[in-house]
């Protein structure tokens, strides 16, 4: 399986989601050979059920109020239940008020809850040039793994604009309305090193398409 898949994060996150979507997420990712993306309430099934798909999961999922103690203990608890990265969303509130000391704390208690890597949602779609460059300083500086762009639930998601901005920073996770190899290749063009989407399997193919000899 060509390099490209193991940069999707198959994902799965909706309100309604159920087992059986997450068992064909699990199922997909598997035969494609990507990463998955699915809600923490799944996490002990699909590692028993897929052992071989490495697993995402988000924390203050999604508008990332929760308090930070809550955070590191679901982050703990993640952990725990076999997730192999964490995506915990900031709190969009620090950052539009200027309280960046505050989010730098709050990520990096998040950091030290777990020994696996941490990527924080900005949700860029949301912030002015300024609060997303600022914000993604901060983050670095909290000992971030990866930021990423969005949760796909709020006003937009990834564009080329935001993750040039953000990949001077730390490696990128390019999120929300992600549908197609052509613009997923157009985000890893612009520094995104990651890929989260509900269309990975339409990525992938996408890209064999683009790539058959």
């Amino acid at each position: 399986m060509e390099a490209i898949a193991d940069k999707i994060e198959h994902t799965v996150l909706g309100p309604e989601t159920t087992w059986t979507d997450v068992k064909t997420v699990l199922e997909e990712a598997s035969q494609y050979e990507m990463r998955a993306c699915i809600p923490p309430c799944y996490l002990e099934q699909a590692n028993e059920y897929e052992p071989s798909v490495d697993l995402t999961t988000v924390v203050g999922f999604p508008h990332g109020q929760h308090l930070t103690e809550t955070k590191c203990q679901e982050a703990s608890h993640a952990w725990a239940a076999g997730a192999a990265e964490i995506d915990v969303v900031a709190n969009i509130g620090y950052i539009k008020s200027g309280h960046f000391d505050t989010l730098k704390s709050e990520l990096g208690e998040v950091v030290a809850a777990v020994p696996v890597p941490v990527k924080v949602i900005l949700e860029a779609p949301l912030l002015t040039d300024e609060e997303l460059k600022n914000a993604s300083r901060v983050a670095a500086e909290a000992d971030v793994d990866y930021l990423k762009t969005a949760t796909g639930f709020s006003e937009g998601g990834a564009t080329v604009h935001d993750v040039e901005l953000m990949s001077r920073h730390k490696p990128v996770k390019a999120s929300g309305g992600v549908g197609s190899w052509s613009f997923a290749k157009e985000l890893f063009n612009a520094g995104a090193t990651r890929i989260g989407a509900s269309s990975g399997v339409a990525i992938v193919e996408g890209y064999r398409e683009k790539h058959r000899d």
